[in-house]
C-alpha cells in the first residue's frame, strides 16, 4: 500500500512541476528543483506604495522592537531609480532605488532598497530590502550602506 501511495504522490509531483517555458516558474518549481531561471521581469517602480509602506512599517518595527528608539520614517522623497537588473540577466530580477527619508527625528538620511521579484514570504510575492544610511546599527548593508546598492 505505502508503495503505490509513494508513486502517486510522485507522480502528482512530477506533473506539477511541468509547465510551458513561455511562463515564469510555478510555485513548486520556486521552492524546489528549477532546471533554469525563468523570471518574468516585472518588478513594481521605485516609487510603488506597497513597497514604501513595507520598508516604512518595517523600519518603526526594528527600531523600536531591537533598538528601543521611536524614529520611524515620516516620508521617502527624491526617488529614483539607480539600476534595473544590473547582473546577469537569468538573475533574480532586481530594481535597485535611492531617495532621501525624512525621519521622525527631523533629520533627512540617504536611504537605499531594492525591489525583487520572489524574494517575498515563501517566493510568492515580491520582497524588499532597504538601509538607512547612519541608521544600519547593526552594519548589516555597511559600509555606508554599499550592500543595499548595485
Amino acid at each position: 500500500m505505502s508503495g503505490s501511495v509513494s508513486r502517486i504522490f510522485s507522480l502528482a509531483f512530477a506533473l506539477l512541476c511541468v509547465a510551458p517555458s513561455t511562463h515564469a516558474a510555478s510555485w513548486i518549481e520556486k521552492n524546489s528543483w528549477m532546471s533554469g531561471p525563468r523570471y518574468s521581469g516585472r518588478v513594481p517602480a521605485c516609487d510603488n506604495a506597497w513597497a514604501l509602506s513595507s520598508i516604512q512599517w518595517r523600519f518603526a518595527h526594528k527600531e523600536g522592537r531591537y533598538w528601543h528608539s521611536g524614529l520611524r520614517i515620516v516620508s521617502v522623497e527624491r526617488i529614483h531609480e539607480t539600476a534595473f537588473r544590473p547582473w546577469s540577466p537569468d538573475a533574480i530580477p532586481r530594481r535597485f532605488c535611492s531617495g532621501t527619508a525624512l525621519i521622525s527625528d527631523g533629520v533627512r538620511r540617504p536611504i537605499h532598497y531594492l525591489i525583487a521579484e520572489d524574494l517575498g514570504p515563501i517566493g510568492a510575492i515580491f520582497g524588499v530590502q532597504w538601509c538607512v544610511v547612519g541608521l544600519d546599527r547593526n552594519l548589516a548593508y555597511a559600509p555606508a550602506c554599499r550592500a543595499a546598492r548595485p
